[in-house]
């Protein structure tokens, strides 16, 4: 491990953002950073609002091993199911094989120094105490900070406790915060009084502070000792100082408006971080007018109840989860716990159908970086539909709606989990199911698991025939299609992408999807060798894509031009377009687009003259394709460009020289490997062009036959 500065490089973004409102604590941040150097698992503990988070933030940003410090918040996750989920996420691990999210986080820990902050694990513990058993005896390099209310009760496990802030520190806290609001408190005596009667925890003290507009700390001190009077003789079986934050909250609650305490309960029902539209929709109704939310929301925000945070989506609300669990006790006393549900879940419904009609816009980055942000809360969504009688066909439409989240956004092994879920149950909504099951049958193609697939998109198929459903008979054909393509039977996928499409204009359909099947039509004619015929249809689509702002489908367009640019004996024609794609597809997380781009980039770096960063980018590719799928898809013909890339560059380094660029590229991480390939345009664009054509190597690209001999198939499209 090693020192490092609070938001350096290595530290995740995902630290929370109260570094630089830390306080005091000098002494126990000296401690936890000791016993972290000293310990793999070091667990935070102590009551709620002591100030665990802020602080494991701190020994985080000190103490970063050299690949970076991680944290997971788990607060928000409800179903144990996703605890390995959330870590993968935080992580920003793809994953689009049937490997199941343990799988991909012991391949990507096993040979690495990495810190794991696991934050707000208690109601999880069980869940998160095998997990962190598990990575800790299978990846040697990674330490693990947890950080919740009671132990993992994990082997070698060191706690931490952390208790309330001594009496110099919580006054000093409490007239920082009053600072914050303009406020100059001196030595007032009733201060030091306040601080004693919170006990010194943070988040009663902030709570308290909040109140200063309106009150002195004289008066904030008696009505105090009034709350606590009435209060504290309840819960016999609590720690004293659990009781006494409930005790504050409770105090805070009691010192709200009508309409606060409404607005409170009722933001129990978001998980994690939400926006004021959602905030207005859920929440209003029932003595809270849609247009008093924000007034409201406002004052809760002066409170301390709520925190406002800057956002890459904008400004966003979040409740820290002691307070939000109030709240939900609060909204269940109230009898409106299901009301709000439904509300919250015919939200992010909406939300979902409007992300995926404005996916094929200009907009795309956007819809990509909002579900990013929205997804505790489509999952909550989700859970709600899949687990309350009567809401399956809305499970199964939701499922299939966040199609371009799952596909588009690298959350397959999320998708699939869903999808197979929603098409669990029975629904009378036939619709919402069969694009359900296309869905699954796309997602699991990608993933490399063609018997599931072709099932999913046989059942879809019969039942959209049955039932006189054009667009899921055009979906399914379409899918099957995909399927033939990346399982080498180019005759087959020509002839059901072409009906497809055909399905497709007869019904109007234009989307991304519909661009796709174009797409991987294209693509079918190149390994055919009618390379003007792909070049043809790849115009066509990078020319709609660009009227309608659309960037995923175009960068797969992209890829398939440069395959024919090559061909054509234009590298750096090709080396333009490939640029340009894999800029794209990392910018959506498309892992399979970034490893079928990287690749493709290798064999016209070797083109250009340069075998040995060829074989790099080759060995940066290899280390994607894990997450992806069987390498290439198991497709003779996608794999002919590799074998030729390899081929050219072997001959030129040796094969020593070869399988050492290759271990370079190997050990670069995902950005760094996207980073090379990109950085290389611009080095190209500051030297001087060659005199002469480039030089082919004396191995033929065959674009008739596959280069070498069929394997197990399986895998993705090139869409």
């Amino acid at each position: 491990m090693r020192s490092h500065q609070p938001g350096g490089t290595s530290v995740n973004h995902n630290l929370p953002l109260e570094l630089d409102a830390f306080v005091g604590r000098c002494a126990e941040l000296d401690g936890l950073t000791r016993t972290l150097g000293a310990s793999r698992l070091v667990t935070v503990t102590g009551p709620g609002g002591v100030g665990k988070s802020r602080l494991a933030a701190r020994a985080a940003a000190r103490t970063v091993p050299d690949d970076g410090a991680w944290r997971v918040e788990l607060a928000a996750v409800r179903d144990p199911e996703f605890v390995d989920y959330a870590v993968v996420e935080a992580l920003g691990l793809t994953d689009h094989t049937t490997r199941l999210p343990r799988e991909t986080l012991l391949a990507h820990l096993a040979e690495r120094q990495l810190l794991l902050v696991l934050d707000g694990f208690e109601h999880l513990v069980d869940a998160c105490a095998e997990l962190v058993a598990d990575l800790l005896q299978r990846a040697p390099g990674l330490r693990v900070l947890a950080v919740g209310r009671r132990p993992l009760a994990v082997a070698g496990e060191r706690l931490f406790v952390l208790g309330p802030l001594g009496k110099d520190e919580a006054v000093e806290l409490f007239a920082d915060r009053a600072a914050g609001q303009g406020l100059a408190l001196g030595g007032d005596p009733d201060v030091r009084e306040l601080c004693r009667r919170l006990d010194g925890i943070p988040l009663a003290i902030e709570l308290a502070a909040g109140r200063l507009r309106a009150l002195s700390p004289g008066q904030l001190l008696e009505r105090l000792d009034d709350r606590f009077r009435l209060l504290t003789g309840g819960g016999r079986d609590a720690l004293p100082r659990h009781r006494t934050l409930r005790t504050a909250i409770g105090w805070s609650h009691e010192l709200c408006t009508p309409e606060e305490r409404l607005l409170w309960s009722r933001l129990s029902v978001f998980a994690g971080r939400f926006d004021l539209e959602a905030a207005e929709y859920v929440c209003s109704g029932g003595g809270l007018h849609t247009d008093d939310v924000l007034e409201v929301l406002t004052a809760l925000l002066a409170q301390s109840v709520v925190a406002r945070e800057e956002t890459a989506t904008g400004v966003r609300y979040r409740m820290l989860d002691t307070v939000r669990a109030y709240g939900a006790d609060w909204l269940e006393a109230t009898g409106d716990a299901v009301r709000l549900r439904r509300r919250h879940r015919d939200w992010y419904v909406g939300l979902a159908t409007w992300c995926e009609l404005d996916w094929f816009s200009p907009r795309q980055n956007e819809v990509a970086a909002r579900v990013e942000a929205e997804l505790p809360n489509l999952r909550c969504a989700l859970e709600y539909c899949l687990t309350v009688p009567d809401e399956a066909h809305l499970g199964q439409y939701l499922a299939g709606a966040l199609w371009f989240c799952w596909v588009g956004c690298g959350r397959l092994s999320e998708g699939r989990h869903w999808l197979e879920r929603s098409i669990e149950l029975e629904s009378e909504n036939e619709q919402s199911r069969l694009k359900a099951l296309w869905v699954l049958g796309y997602v699991a193609i990608l993933q490399g698991d063609p018997v599931p697939a072709l099932g999913a998109l046989h059942e879809c198929r019969e039942a959209a025939e049955r039932t006189a459903n054009p667009t899921a008979v055009a979906y399914a054909e379409h899918r099957t299609g995909c399927l033939a393509l990346v399982t080498d039977d180019m005759a087959r996928a020509e002839t059901l992408l072409r009906s497809a499409l055909a399905r497709y204009q007869e019904i109007g359909e234009l989307n991304s999807n519909v661009l796709m099947g174009q797409v991987e039509l294209a693509m079918a004619r190149a390994f055919q060798g009618d390379l003007p015929d792909a070049v043809r249809l790849c115009e066509d689509v990078r020319q709609v894509c660009e009227d309608h702002g659309e960037r995923w489908a175009r960068s797969y367009a992209l890829y398939v031009l440069a395959y024919a640019a090559w061909s054509e004996g234009d590298p750096a024609r090709a080396r333009e377009l490939l640029t340009d794609c894999l800029a794209c597809a990392h910018t959506f997380r498309d892992l399979l687009g970034s490893a079928l781009t990287i690749e493709l980039l290798a064999l016209v770096t070797a083109a250009e003259g340069d075998p040995a960063e060829a074989a790099v980018l080759q060995g940066a590719a290899a280390t994607m394709w894990p997450s992806v799928g069987l390498p290439l898809f198991g497709s003779a013909y996608y794999n002919a460009p590799h074998e030729l890339c390899e081929a050219m560059a072997r001959e030129r380094l040796g094969d020593e020289r070869y399988e050492e660029c290759v271990r370079q590229g190997g050990a670069l991480g995902r950005e760094a490997a996207v980073a090379r390939a990109l950085g290389r345009q611009k080095l190209l664009e500051a030297l001087p062009m060659p005199r002469g054509p480039v030089r082919h190597t004396t191995v033929a690209l065959d674009m008739h036959e596959p280069a070498a001999s069929p394997t197990r198939k399986g895998g993705e499209t090139a869409g």
